[in-house]
């Protein structure tokens, strides 16, 4: 693992024949696990101390797992979030990663995929694992691009986004569309390359969950006053553009 410091994990599940192996299994793995037994608790957590990953049951006795995901976002949590639920329906996937989650993984599952799945969001994660010290935010990073835009820089390799100092703080699918948006800045991206490249080639139905994505992400450009918007061009995709006088 990154820097050899273990990634904090919360775990959100009710159910102790589910919880008590899964949490030694992934002690086992090197990671820090902490458990919440209920939504209220696990908000709670996830505010008093850095998560890396939260693994999130809906079904949960004090509130919907999904009303967890919605406040973990609001607060401005920018890890990732894996959905582990016995509501296995595309609707329920969807509004799932409509709120906010990353990743979704039907009742029974295989803790081999578990463990696969939670180490891709962890390398995909925006915040350094275990809240190490990042790299100054300055055009001199090591590997980052040249600043564009009059501000807004992307880096790949670090997986971070600033404008001008300021860094941006994003989900783990928020920084893949803008990183594939900017890959391409001022041509149209279609839905469909998006969907194939930052959820799934295989990924059938609906695609809701871009839009909602795409919608908070080009909230914060804005609310970072970023020079460039995010343009969606009706029945084909979206676009990367410059704020005139920003080029």
């Amino acid at each position: 693992m990154l820097e050899d410091v273990a990634a904090r994990i919360l775990m959100v599940e009710d159910d102790d024949a589910i919880a008590a192996p899964l949490a030694r299994a992934l002690t086992r793995e090197g990671y820090e696990v902490e458990r919440a037994e209920n939504g209220t608790d696990a908000l709670a957590l996830a505010a008093s101390a850095p998560v890396d990953l939260v693994l999130l049951d809906l079904g949960l006795p004090d509130m919907d797992g999904l009303d967890v995901c919605r406040g973990l976002r609001a607060s401005g949590f920018d890890g990732g979030i894996l959905i582990l639920t016995a509501r296995g329906g595309e609707l329920d996937r969807v509004v799932g990663l409509d709120v906010g989650a990353d990743d979704y993984l039907s009742k029974p599952f295989s803790l081999s995929e578990l463990l696969a799945r939670s180490r891709a969001l962890l390398r995909r994660s925006t915040r350094p694992l275990g809240d190490a010290e990042a790299p100054p935010a300055t055009p001199t990073t090591l590997g980052a691009p040249a600043p564009t835009s009059g501000g807004l820089r992307v880096d790949a390799d670090a997986r971070r986004v600033w404008i001008d100092e300021t860094e941006l703080g994003l989900t783990a699918k928020e920084f893949d569309v803008l990183l594939r948006l900017d890959a391409q800045r001022g041509s149209v991206v279609t839905r469909e390359t998006l969907m194939a490249e930052v959820w799934d080639e295989n990924w059938f139905g609906s695609t809701k969950t871009l839009d909602t994505t795409v919608g908070r992400l080009r909230q914060k450009l804005l609310d970072g006053g970023a020079p460039v918007v995010l343009s969606t061009v009706r029945g084909v995709g979206f676009r990367l553009e410059d704020v005139a006088g920003h080029a």
